[in-house]
């Protein structure tokens, strides 16, 4: 039986936002949907998840009947957002990826139509083109391609129009738009005019393949979060040890502030690069554009689907998380490596906790409910990596039976549907974390057994900027509690301790340093402060942004 066919009904409510998506086909085919939202999946990138959030937070949206035009809705209508759904506008920005991409993308993917357009923008572009030597205008269209191209983000090997660009500003933003070769090799269009009139036929923007919806899970799950009282955001941070400061327990506060570090970040590229790409885009040739992002004569609506309502925990965490990476003082491709690690460490937070809540367990462990335990990577002792290899198994454990517990009741008669559960697990659950976190190199080796988590410099850097303040310092006890607490993550015996008992219901006393690799990786990366044997300081080195 096909997954989205599987006919499902819950046993208990699972509760979403931001509207109750119990009726919706894809909620009930996919248990996996039900406990994560709509929807993580495994082939969607780190570069994707970024892409697709910050192409919601620059595109125009509306809540119910309200138009967002910022970033954020206003902090009125989050406490006030009852059952309305989240959509927004995307752009194509078809011209800008032909322009660009076309030389780029597979030799059999280059529909003759496609060429010729290509061509036409040319010609259209050369007499906008100002210089003293008019032979130097292919000279610097040439230069124009290369500079586009080397912002290629995500779908090399792709058709041109399913790729997309590094996020680096609001202009190079784009929706996904996958070309029908089928039906083109069917129905073989005359030119770029007659793809344009029945663009439904030759062009998909709603399939969401590459950009996978789960941007808009984490857009979601930042407005959830900062939806939430400033004494629910209060209670919950001092019940389970947070650590957060006095004004980042303030959700408009920090709604606030996320919204203009956000707008800055996508305004912080120079703009000339900006102009000369909506120019490409836009002003040269304005029909493309017209038709891909309207609809009846109104913008191209795209609904951004639904997140669990518990998941307002991690979405409040990762709304701090941004705005700790945005304030700091990193260049543009350093923020953007590491706002993508964000989003992936997300995903993996929300599978982790989410699944939690749904299982019960004896072996009870403070928040957040399940250990991670991370093991030098050229670690050689077998207790440690046992440990840490046990970590991994159980969480893996611990997605599976998530989406088989609690979860749903067959229509009477029917027997299990093992084999949509096993598509769910494979794609949007289990599966999507353990590949999830050996993309990123949180779990190694990438093929075979034994896998164990680990941190390289990214994850490392990631960590320390999101939770030592910016320009500040924590000593070393204080940063691995915080980490504990922020993402379940455990480094040091007392921590292998609490990570055994998580796994084998028992802690263990470990006589062995399991932590001096990490002082070292943390002293080689400039970012420790010896006081003494006993004593050291982990700093933030990034400082605060001008």
């Amino acid at each position: 039986m096909p997954l989205a066919m599987a006919s499902w009904r819950l046993a208990m409510s699972c509760e979403t936002f931001p509207f109750d998506a119990q009726e919706e086909l894809s909620f009930k085919s996919n248990p996996a949907i039900q406990r994560f939202g709509n929807r993580l999946y495994i082939d969607q990138t780190s570069i994707e998840f970024l892409s697709e959030l910050l192409l919601i937070a620059v595109s125009e949206k509306k809540v119910g009947q309200t138009i967002i035009s910022g970033i954020l809705p206003s902090y009125s209508v989050l406490k006030n957002w009852e059952q309305a759904q989240l959509e927004y506008a995307p752009k194509a920005r078809l011209n800008l990826k032909l322009f660009s991409f076309l030389g780029a993308s597979r030799l059999g993917s280059r529909h003759i139509s496609h060429r010729d357009h290509y061509a036409d923008l040319l010609q259209e572009l050369k007499p906008n083109i100002i210089t003293e030597d008019s032979n130097r205008k292919e000279e610097i269209i040439r230069t124009l391609e290369n500079l586009f191209v080397g912002f290629q983000g995500a779908g090399r090997g792709r058709t041109w129009c399913a790729q997309s660009f590094i996020p680096i500003s609001k202009g190079f933003l784009s929706g996904e738009t996958i070309w029908n070769e089928t039906e083109a090799k069917k129905n073989p269009p005359e030119n770029w005019t007659s793809i344009l009139e029945r663009i439904s036929t030759y062009l998909t923007m709603n399939k969401h393949r590459f950009l996978a919806r789960g941007g808009e899970v984490l857009y979601l799950q930042i407005c959830n979060g900062l939806r939430q009282t400033g004494e629910t955001i209060r209670q919950w941070v001092e019940q389970n040890g947070l650590s957060l400061h006095t004004h980042e327990q303030n959700p408009e506060w920090l709604r606030n502030e996320l919204d203009l570090e956000l707008h800055n970040l996508m305004n912080r590229c120079p703009s000339t690069l900006t102009d000369i790409a909506e120019f490409i885009d836009q002003g040269i040739e304005s029909n493309t554009s017209r038709v891909t992002d309207q609809s009846k004569g109104d913008h191209r609506w795209v609904s951004a689907g639904w997140c669990a309502n518990e998941s307002w925990q991690e979405g409040y965490l990762f709304a701090i998380e941004l705005l700790r990476l945005c304030k700091a003082d990193l260049d543009m491709i350093d923020r953007l490596n590491l706002l993508e690690t964000a989003c992936s460490m997300q995903v993996l937070r929300t599978l982790a906790l989410q699944s939690a809540r749904y299982i019960s367990s004896e072996y009870s462990i403070e928040w957040p409910n399940y250990r991670m335990a991370v093991s030098d990577s050229d670690e050689k002792r077998p207790v440690i990596k046992k440990i840490s290899q046990n970590t991994v198994k159980t969480m893996e454990k611990q997605i599976f039976q998530s989406i088989r517990r609690n979860g749903v009741i067959l229509p009477q008669g029917e027997k299990q549907p093992d084999r949509s559960l096993n598509e769910a697990d494979k794609h949007y659950a289990g599966k999507l974390f353990i590949g999830l976190a050996k993309r990123i190199g949180f779990i190694v080796p990438r093929r075979g057994r034994g896998a164990r988590f680990v941190l390289n410099e990214r994850l490392l850097r990631f960590l320390v900027i999101t939770t030592v303040p910016v320009g500040g310092r924590l000593t070393f006890d204080t940063f691995k509690r915080i980490v504990e607490r922020h993402h379940g993550i455990v480094f040091d015996a007392q921590g292998f301790s609490r990570a055994n008992k998580w796994t084998e219901g028992k802690e263990i006393f470990l006589n062995s340093d399991t932590d001096s690799w990490l002082q070292n990786m943390l002293d080689a990366s400039g970012m420790l402060i010896h006081l003494s044997d006993s004593c050291a300081l982990v700093e933030n080195p990034s400082g605060l942004r001008n």
